[in-house]
């Protein structure tokens, strides 16, 4: 028992609350057991997972919850109505904080608005507007940039075509140098 939960429902836990995979290792040394044991915990919560909207993923070295392959056609039409919405103000500043910086982490775009831009990026990936690549500076962070769907849904062959570019660009950069002093 992890507190008062048994091994699986901790794991349950832990996987939900992550959103992507964890290395079981990992998992291990957070509930502070052996391998063989989260190993053995993963199997009770496979199989407490049947027949249930999630399903348990897992590689030799990774596992992460996912929606079941069965609930694939509900799951595809939340994604349409989602993608069929036009983007709200929380996602157009997201947006013009990374076409403006031609690339910024999540963090840079939190301080950019002044408020937490979790949605507002998932949603811009999840409609194929901004990709995420690994940050060359530090490779802990993800840096996102625009698609070409982005710059065709801005209307606009590249970023630096957008209006006052060279400004807005200018004082993106000296309030994240700001940030950082």
């Amino acid at each position: 028992m992890v507190g008062m939960l048994s091994q699986p429902a901790a794991l349950e836990a832990l996987l939900f609350a992550s959103g992507e995979p964890i290395e079981k290792k990992r998992l291990a040394a957070l509930l502070a057991v052996s391998e063989a044991e989260v190993e053995a915990a993963l199997r009770l919560l496979a199989g407490s997972l049947t027949d249930r909207g999630v399903a348990l993923i897992e590689t030799a070295t990774w596992v992460e919850l996912r929606t079941a392959p069965e609930a694939s056609a509900l799951v595809k039409k939340l994604r349409e109505a989602e993608l069929s919405r036009e983007l709200g103000k929380a996602s157009l500043e997201t947006l013009a904080v990374i076409a403006y910086q031609k690339s910024a982490t999540r963090s840079e775009v939190d301080w950019v608005r002044g408020v937490n831009s979790s949605a507002s990026m998932r949603t811009l990936l999840l409609r194929g507007l901004v990709e995420g690549r690994e940050d060359e500076a530090d490779k802990r962070r993800v840096r996102y940039t625009l698609t070409t769907e982005a710059l065709a849904h801005l209307g606009v062959g590249r970023a630096e075509d957008l209006p006052r570019f060279t400004d807005l660009a200018t004082a993106a950069k000296e309030v994240l140098r700001e940030a950082a002093t």
